[in-house]
């Protein structure tokens, strides 16, 4: 971890201490869309001893100037700023690329920065729609590059240490499992049209989407409800629940997807539900399911986010840290586990930095020694891709039966419609 290294030689600062040690083996980034989680994770690349943050790029000027100052914080190197990221991507100094822009960017920028030979972090989820996650696992293959989601639960150590004892039987058959999220957001309004912010790029803000009228309540955060843009609750938090119980359960792709739920709480532009119920059953005679509540943040087993696993001989519970708990079938505990790092849950931006880090150090790891990741485009696809088969089933009002060997959707025209978007003439992915 960066943030020690003033204690080996105290005479320089943290920052400066990171400039002389293994300059030669340092992976130059470009962080992709900073106004909040992008800036968050700008200054956890800078942090990192082995990484030089070397550009910025947002479609915001104001996002531009606050995660300049930021970094400025955690390292000397000297930052290169951009609107468009595309600019970036024609620079030789650059190594990754960070993506943290809005959900409907995941994928298409993905592409482009393995186009460019750039190895690739992105935010969950990897993709809008199932077949921008198809396209960048074929990617992957294709250009030969790391591609890690951001699915950093998969390298919190006590967590991992929670699904190992899981495969190791130590509650037996695990047949169900449950994950959660829940909150307490408010409305979000009727947008009103108006002229687009002189801060503001629009069209390259909406980029591969089909072109729509700038409104007031879409910029930053509101564009997670809209379907245009997000992909709602389930993606947007239940994305890293799934992938836990996808992994502690061993399964891959389901049979059957069913949702229920919608928008209940206000009446306003927010188009995803924000109340759902995701039931997914696998042929190997397991099932889970997904709970969000976005507007009643009551916990669930006493944390606002986790997963429960039931099996034969017990449960494990996998709350909102670093930790884990094992109960026997009545309830009373085995085992416990407990997180030495705070984590707020419902911090949209910076929840975790320490253990998030952790998930950084393995892409590193991945890119300079060709180990591992820990949630390569794959996992990250698989694990994505159960989500958004939910909203699928949401979307047309019935219950999906999918094809087990690749999660296809089988016999629904309707459904199969939604496997995959238009995009703005020219923002097409190909390979």
């Amino acid at each position: 971890m960066a943030f020690v290294a003033g204690s080996v030689l105290p005479q320089f600062s943290a920052k400066s201490y990171a400039n002389i040690i293994g300059a030669n083996e340092r992976i130059n980034v470009s962080v992709m869309g900073v106004n909040s989680r992008g800036k968050a994770l700008a200054q956890n690349f800078a942090g990192q001893e082995n990484c030089n943050v070397v550009h910025l790029c947002d479609v915001d000027k104001r996002a531009i100037d606050k995660c300049l100052t930021a970094v400025s914080e955690r390292q000397d190197h000297r930052v290169k700023t951009f609107v468009d990221f595309r600019k970036s991507l024609e620079s030789k100094d650059v190594d990754a690329l960070v993506i943290a822009a809005p959900d409907h960017w995941h994928a298409p920028a993905s592409l482009l920065a393995m186009q460019a030979d750039k190895h690739v972090y992105v935010e969950k989820p990897c993709s809008h729609n199932p077949n921008e996650g198809e396209i960048l696992m074929r990617a992957a293959e294709k250009y030969g590059k790391v591609v890690q989601m951001g699915n950093q639960r998969r390298s919190w150590p006590n967590v991992v240490e929670g699904i190992q004892a899981l495969k190791a039987g130590a509650i037996g058959r695990v047949y169900y499992g449950k994950g959660w999220y829940t909150n307490n957001r408010g409305p979000i309004g009727v947008g009103k049209k108006t002229a687009v912010p002189d801060w503001l790029d629009w069209n390259l803000w909406q980029g591969p989407a089909p072109r729509r009228d700038y409104k007031d309540n879409i910029v930053h955060y509101n564009w997670h409800w809209l379907w245009h843009w997000g992909t709602g609750e389930a993606l947007n938090n239940g994305t890293h629940m799934v992938d836990l119980l996808r992994w502690g359960m061993g399964v891959d792709y389901p049979s059957k997807v069913s949702s229920n739920g919608g928008r209940y709480r206000y009446n306003d532009d927010w188009e995803t539900p924000d109340t759902q119920i995701i039931n997914l059953d696998f042929e190997s005679g397991q099932t889970m399911s997904w709970e969000g509540r976005s507007c009643n943040g009551k916990d669930i087993e006493g944390s606002s986010v986790g997963v429960i696993f039931y099996g034969e001989n017990g449960s494990l519970l996998i709350p909102s840290g670093n930790s884990y708990t094992q109960f026997d079938l009545d309830g009373k505990v085995v085992k416990e586990v407990k997180n030495a790092v705070q984590i707020d849950a419902r911090n949209k931006s910076n929840p975790a930095e320490q253990l998030d880090a952790l998930h950084i150090q393995n892409m590193f790891k991945a890119i300079k020694e060709g180990g591992p990741l820990h949630s390569d485009i794959y996992s990250g696809h698989k694990s994505t891709l159960l989500v958004q088969l939910g909203n699928i089933s949401q979307r047309v009002g019935s219950s999906l039966d999918i094809d087990p060997t690749n999660g296809h959707i089988v016999n629904h025209s309707e459904a199969e419609k939604l496997w995959s978007r238009s995009y703005e003439e020219g923002w097409e992915m190909k390979l």
